[in-house]
């Protein structure tokens, strides 16, 4: 998937009409209160089924119960679920518009790729073996895939295309040596086989503990960036033309997608489609700007993954279908249902 060329300059400077802003308000926090409602199911409906009572009681009364331990599990799964959606739909958002491919994903840049080849690693030679081991080397094989990239892509004179074939080189590499690592030693296929499809499962709060510096500082700048990086969407030219400074904005940019998603992958593994979907499908009613797509995305990323984190434990019970193979499964039509309609259009 490559780089589509450079939209059609628009007037960034020029203010929505009050109505629409005033309806993509309303929007949001209608999105708000769905996000609420996606995490109460969450944290009320699980494999094992729990009387609402109970589940009421363990939220606020600990005694030690059985169904106590089960709603404790159930919120630190909820409040992971919540970041690691708001992460992917921010960096998402942030690297489509940094490659200025609206059919980008966190994966484009070889940052999961890069996560997932240095927990394989850290487990098959290391003899890492627990998620709060792991979640260090994960994140700084996302950080050094990152840097690589950055650097293979021109550094300060990066452009979306170098970017893009850098991570896309860099992705094809590192997933050829995780899959021969993966056969070759079977007790590291078995260790590593919930992790490397996405799952929510083995969320706990050292956990979100670890990442949560991460998240915080790479939203804060995500959001920080929606300006600039309106600016860079509509082409170097153009960009320079309104004062933006590329080189600063798209190293910032960088940095926030490998915060968000190295630190993501590090505490669920590679779950896929959640940063394409999402802000994909946001852009068509809120419009270009970034300044709508990021809060929109950092909102309904975490009700696609809480939503298939859901279903995941509903339609297997008492086993539970982990949330990166329901949100493939939702992903892949709806993938194919976006490039057609693209290519229609272009037509």
């Amino acid at each position: 998937m490559l780089v589509d060329s450079p939209p059609e300059p628009r007037a960034e400077t020029a203010p929505a009409p009050p109505t629409r802003r005033a309806a993509r308000a309303l929007g949001l926090l209608l999105s708000v209160l769905l996000l609420v409602l996606v995490a109460l199911a969450s944290i009320a409906v699980g494999a094992k089924a729990l009387p609402l009572d109970q589940v009421w009681h363990g939220l606020f009364h600990e005694t030690g119960t059985y169904g106590d331990v089960v709603v404790d599990e159930r919120l630190a799964r909820t409040v992971l679920g919540l970041l690691v959606g708001a992460a992917l739909g921010l960096s998402g958002a942030v690297l489509q518009a940094l490659t200025r491919n609206p059919l980008a994903d966190p994966g484009l840049l070889g940052i999961n790729a890069g996560a997932s080849a240095a927990v394989v690693t850290a487990v098959t030679y290391a003899g890492v073996t627990s998620l709060t081991g792991y979640v260090w080397f994960a994140f700084l094989g996302a950080s050094a895939v990152g840097a690589l990239v950055w650097f293979l892509g021109g550094s300060r004179g990066a452009t979306p295309v170098r970017l893009a074939l850098a991570g896309t080189a860099i992705s094809a590499a590192l997933y050829g040596y995780l899959q021969a690592v993966m056969i070759m030693d079977g007790a590291a296929l078995a260790k590593m086989r919930f992790w490397t499809v996405g799952s929510l499962a083995s969320a706990g709060y050292p956990t979100i503990r670890q990442v949560l510096p991460f998240l915080a500082v790479g939203m804060v700048l995500a959001l920080v960036l929606a300006r600039p990086l309106n600016a860079v969407e509509m082409g170097d030219d153009t960009a320079r033309a309104l004062g933006a400074h590329l080189d600063r904005t798209r190293a910032l940019a960088m940095l926030a997608a490998v915060l968000l998603c190295g630190a993501a992958t590090a505490a669920c593994g590679p779950i896929v489609f959640v940063g394409l979907m999402v802000p994909h499908v946001v852009r068509s009613f809120t419009g270009p700007d970034l300044r709508w797509i990021l809060p929109y995305a950092m909102v309904l990323a975490p009700v696609l993954l809480l939503g298939a984190d859901v279903v995941g434990r509903v339609v297997a019970r008492p086993a539970e279908l982990q949330v990166g193979i329901v949100t493939a499964i939702i992903g892949g039509p709806v993938f194919i249902f976006l490039v057609r309609r693209r290519r229609t259009a272009q037509l």
